[in-house]
């Protein structure tokens, strides 16, 4: 059943009971959707972010954390939920959590890239000359677009206005403090991991259990990559119902 989440301004698929103990948060480009075969059977709400899907997108370029705000404005005092985050999802997620950890019960996330990787690289030299001009207005908007199409990566072609403002701030974002903060809060915490997860590599999720000590467990899945996929369906529904029970 599609729904309006009160006091968050966000459209949700609401599945089983309507106080539902589960809420999903879906990956960049994505929607409500994708968790549906993890959820089908559970009291859960999945949201439409803003942005995608149903829900529009924020007028203003958000952070992750906005977008954290913005869901816990809609969970009143004493009331707390398992938040299940994949990718961008779990970015969001991983953000509820250390600001206000009173209201998370428990954490499952799947394919969140958690720390930024290391050696990853600068953008090519042309495109970084054309960043360099454009800012100098030795380069016109359509010739700066171009370069952004040929160059960047395919959610970020994709990705327009407001939203396009939003992916670069994400991505440029490390969460090793908020790791430390929900450690300290005791939050359980579930990674569950595609195997051949070539977006956001298990080595990630190995390196944020570090950070997350005895609070974290990590299940890496064979034949999963970093969708949400049949693969990761089960091992995530087995999480779901770990930290649920």
């Amino acid at each position: 059943m599609l729904i309006s989440v009160p006091g968050t301004g966000m459209m949700a698929e609401r599945y089983g009971d309507p106080e539902s103990q589960v809420w999903a948060l879906h990956g960049w480009g994505r929607s409500r959707r994708d968790w549906e075969p993890v959820l089908f059977d559970r009291d859960a709400v999945s949201f439409d972010l803003p942005g995608f899907g149903a829900t529009s997108a924020p007028d203003t370029p958000w952070t992750t954390l906005d977008y954290a705000q913005a869901l816990l404005a809609g969970l009143p005092d004493g009331q707390t939920r398992v938040l299940a985050g994949h990718s961008f999802g779990g970015r969001i997620a991983i953000q509820m959590a250390a600001l206000a950890p009173q209201k998370v019960r428990a954490l499952v996330l799947t394919g969140v890239p958690l720390l930024r990787r290391s050696g990853g690289g600068k953008p090519k030299v042309g495109y970084r000359m054309a960043r360099w001009l454009h800012a100098h207005q030795l380069l016109g908007d359509a010739r700066m677009e171009a370069y952004r199409q040929r160059y960047g990566s395919a959610d970020y072609r994709a990705a327009v206005g407001v939203m396009r403002t939003i992916m670069v701030s994400a991505v440029n974002e490390d969460y090793a403090d908020q790791l430390r903060m929900i450690a300290e809060a005791g939050i359980p915490v579930v990674m569950v991991w595609g195997a051949d997860d070539t977006e956001v590599p298990v080595a990630i999720a190995q390196a944020a259990r570090g950070i997350l000590g005895e609070a974290a467990e990590l299940t890496v899945v064979d034949g999963a990559t970093h969708q949400l996929d049949d693969h990761l369906a089960e091992p995530l529904r087995a999480a779901l119902r770990s930290v649920s029970a």
